[in-house]
């Protein structure tokens, strides 16, 4: 992982200026760069408030799983959520970051920003097992990239927990019950004018997390569930500035006499299937 020189997620690779969304509260959050993406480690909850990865699908490589989970060097121990968070439970160490997503360009390249994702600090727990709506979740990259192909293929992502006050605690941290993605790329319409389109999603794992006897149980009948959502939500929700995102945004306009206020999962578009996605 550290063999790499880090070069961070980068804010013009679409064409399109398009920052690193930054956490809206005060809390201290670490900027860790590797090839290709950026982690913001908040170093309170030791999870990521946000990750930036950079895909060119036009050149990813389909590389054979390689890497260790590691702790960054970068940051102390203590503030990052390592392997005692994910012994002997239910819980998976959810890459943030695809290990795929990176792994582009020339073979050596991919090679190298493929396994610098196992970095914990690009971790979440997520509870084990899978079903058609955590599938889903995991592909969403794929059906964007697909979208996106007239130009060349080219994503930038954001995905990070949703670092809610009320996660229940396990282990000295708390376990994120939301995750948010926003998949953004350069519409086509009119080349001579690309033109900013993004995409939001949030995966919903609450009726899976349960701590209540002191372990981790995933009761039996839980499920992921996987919404497309208006972007604003997800930056009001997660408490993150995405900035030209918001507007970027291909779902209908939100209502403007909502305001600001998340509305909710009420209001969201469930997702059972690649083609209940919008993508305008």
């Amino acid at each position: 992982m550290a063999d790499a020189t880090p070069d961070g997620y980068d804010g013009g690779f679409l064409g399109i200026p398009l920052p690193l969304p930054q956490p809206l509260g005060d809390g201290e959050v670490r900027e860790l760069t590797y090839p290709r993406f950026t982690v913001l480690l908040d170093t309170v909850r030791r999870l990521a408030v946000a990750t930036a990865v950079n895909i060119d699908g036009s050149t990813l490589h389909d590389l054979p799983r390689t890497g260790q989970w590691r702790l960054d060097p970068r940051v102390p121990a203590a503030r990052q959520a390592g392997p005692e968070v994910y012994a002997a439970n239910d819980l998976d160490r959810g890459h943030l970051v695809r290990r795929r997503d990176p792994g582009w360009g020339m073979p050596a390249e991919a090679r190298r920003a493929t396994e610098a994702t196992f970095a914990y600090p690009n971790a979440a727990p997520q509870a084990s097992g899978f079903n058609q709506s955590k599938e889903l979740w995991l592909g969403l990259e794929d059906h964007v990239l697909e979208f996106a192909d007239t130009t060349d293929q080219r994503l930038s992502v954001f995905t990070a927990p949703v670092l809610a006050p009320d996660d229940p605690p396990y282990r000295g941290i708390r376990i994120p019950r939301r995750f948010f993605k926003v998949a953004a790329w350069a519409s086509a319409h009119d080349q001579r004018m690309p033109q900013l389109a993004a995409a939001g999603f949030v995966l919903d794992q609450s009726a899976l997390i349960d701590v209540r006897q002191g372990a981790l149980a995933v009761p039996a009948l839980g499920a992921f569930r996987t919404f497309q959502v208006p972007i604003a939500d997800i930056e009001e929700l997660a408490g993150v500035d995405l900035g030209p995102l918001v507007e970027a945004d291909v779902l209908p306009p939100v209502d403007e006499l909502r305001g600001r206020e998340a509305r909710g999962e009420d209001e969201w578009r469930p997702l059972r299937a690649p083609e209940d996605i919008c993508l305008g």
